[in-house]
């Protein structure tokens, strides 16, 4: 080995990058969680203009614009059955990594979700494959153009508790000099930001209103009403129970795992060091007071609790739609905002916006979409409960049913799993898996300390798609990284299989042989028998 690098899997590393990485890992978390990766790196997502509005340069001959044929044809969701020994053939040399431990889930099925294909031990811990259990309830109970109103209101001259009444005008009840008392109210918007973001760099982890518009609003609406000083109160009392899940490690908020949940909260709950909050909601309306104070509008005292009552609204912002929120906390597997979307639908279902409430309502909501959970357990939205344990056919009839024709509503799930090697947390993903898996599977991930997992979508060598989950949660803690490119090895093997046959006739479904230059010989998944053969198979059909 060369003087100065490092091998891993016949890579070579410069032992200054080591160095380098070594001494910025202490503050990845934070600078992740604040965008200075993108700042130091450059951010591939970038963009500070509209391409069409850049003018051709001179000399350039276009072709006119034609309508493209359509790039796939449309799917047929029972054209096909799963071929149980091709399976077996394709993913047996994958599984039977050790660094995959001994706890492996597997499941496979048609598009449908009918009939699937189980291996392995019959419950995991899902991680954060949860998160795609908790999107689908979301999207079924609230829709997936609803919206989460952030509002201030003004509950009448300071020491009234009552608050105003409805349609009262800011000042009329005690004169334009009295200082009234406005509340800011949390209506649960997971994506609520201080400052806004700029629209020519979209934001990881903000792309709805900021609380810089909504105290520029309200301090319009004071001075409109001739209020120029003011006492702050803030409600969120929406969701209610502890900000922290009991059933998580106590380690979890120290080490900057997640914030605690709360119905009033900006930046995530995180502060400008990217460092949890201790309490959300009354740093978001410090910050909230200092933003009035810039537009003119004196906060006597310090902001205090306070319910909002039946006061009118000053001003209001509206978050983005919830399909968007949900597109953005698959792909980048965001923890706060899974857990307060899980309030969300606990408060709609079960009348109650906590953790409890939440992982009740989404048990229900499945079940009236078909899917029972039985003996599953569920303990909270996101997955960092250890506590959860799902049956891996759970999660594909849950894909399934995201993936029906019935079920528009439910398509934002689909269109937020991350595609291997291009996106989200996938996007650094299957550099040793096989190429046929790049832009092929789609998958939410699942990581805990000592469990690696995907279940998603994946177009098989033929251009079937099959749902798919492969969950380790058996993992050495010291074999995280092999375990998970075992995992994408094992989806990419879906990828380059033929697993299905042919409805009408029981036939393996031919791959496709537009392209003349295919060798027959090296077909997609042609050579896993042999291998099948030979290596440790660690599974049977469950």
């Amino acid at each position: 080995m060369a003087k100065g690098t490092r091998r891993r899997r016949g890579v070579k590393v410069p032992l200054l990058v080591v160095l380098v990485l070594v001494l910025l890992g202490g503050a990845g978390a934070g600078a992740w969680r604040l965008g200075l990766a993108d700042r130091w790196l450059g951010d591939p997502d970038d963009r500070t203009g509209d391409p069409a509005a850049v003018a051709a340069p001179e000399g350039l001959d276009l072709p006119p614009v034609e309508e493209p044929d359509p790039l796939l044809a449309e799917v047929d969701a029972t054209a096909g059955t799963l071929d149980p020994e091709a399976l077996r053939a394709a993913l047996s040399p994958q599984l039977a990594d050790d660094d995959l431990g001994p706890r492996v889930g597997v499941a496979v099925a048609p598009l449908s979700g009918a009939d699937p294909w189980t291996a392995g031990v019959p419950q995991v811990v899902p991680a954060s494959t949860t998160k795609v259990l908790t999107s689908v309830a979301a999207l079924e109970t609230l829709g997936p153009d609803h919206t989460f109103t952030t509002e201030v209101v003004d509950a009448g001259p300071a020491g009234t508790t009552d608050g105003a009444t409805d349609g009262a005008t800011p000042g009329a009840d005690a004169g334009a000099d009295a200082v009234h008392r406005i509340v800011l109210v949390g209506g649960g918007d997971p994506l609520l930001t201080r400052e806004p973001v700029p629209t020519e760099r979209p934001s990881r982890y903000g792309f709805g209103p900021s609380l810089r518009a909504l105290a520029t609003a309200t301090a319009a609406a004071l001075t409109e009403a001739g209020q120029t000083q003011v006492q702050l109160s803030y409600d969120a009392s929406l969701f209610t129970g502890p900000g922290i899940n009991p059933v998580w490690p106590a380690s979890y908020v120290p080490d900057d795992v997640v914030a605690p949940i709360v119905a009033l909260t900006s930046d995530r709950g995180y502060d400008d060091e990217g460092d949890p909050l201790a309490d959300p909601a009354a740093a978001t309306a410090a910050w909230f007071a200092g933003a009035l104070a810039e537009a003119g509008i004196t906060v006597v005292g310090e902001p205090s609790t306070g319910l909002a009552g039946n006061s009118p609204r000053l001003a209001a912002v509206e978050s983005a739609p919830l399909g968007e929120i949900v597109e953005h906390l698959l792909a980048v597997s965001d923890n706060e905002t899974t857990e307060v979307l899980a309030h969300h639908v606990g408060l709609e279902v079960e009348g109650s916006g906590s953790f409890e409430g939440g992982a009740a309502g989404v048990r229900r909501v499945l079940a009236d979409l078909g899917v029972d959970l039985g003996p599953d357990v569920l303990t909270d939205g996101s997955g960092l409960s250890r506590e959860n344990l799902l049956a891996p056919s759970t999660l594909v009839a849950v894909l399934a049913v995201a993936s029906s024709p019935d079920h528009p509503e439910l398509r934002h799930v689909l269109s937020g799993l991350p595609v291997a090697g291009f996106s989200g947390s996938l996007t650094n993903r299957f550099t040793t898996a096989d190429p046929a898996g790049l832009g092929s599977v789609r998958a939410k991930t699942g990581t805990l300390t000592g469990v690696q997992g995907l279940a998603g979508v994946v177009q098989d060598a033929t251009g079937e798609p099959l749902l798919f989950v492969v969950v380790a949660d058996g993992v050495d803690p010291a074999a995280a990284l092999d375990a998970r490119e075992a995992i994408d090895r094992t989806a990419a093997a879906l990828a380059a299989c033929v697993c299905t046959t042919t409805a009408s006739t029981g036939t393996p479904t031919e791959p496709p042989t537009d392209d003349p230059t295919d060798d027959p010989t090296g077909t997609p998944g042609a050579g896993d028998g042999a291998a099948a053969a030979t290596g440790r198979d660690v599974l049977s059909p469950a």
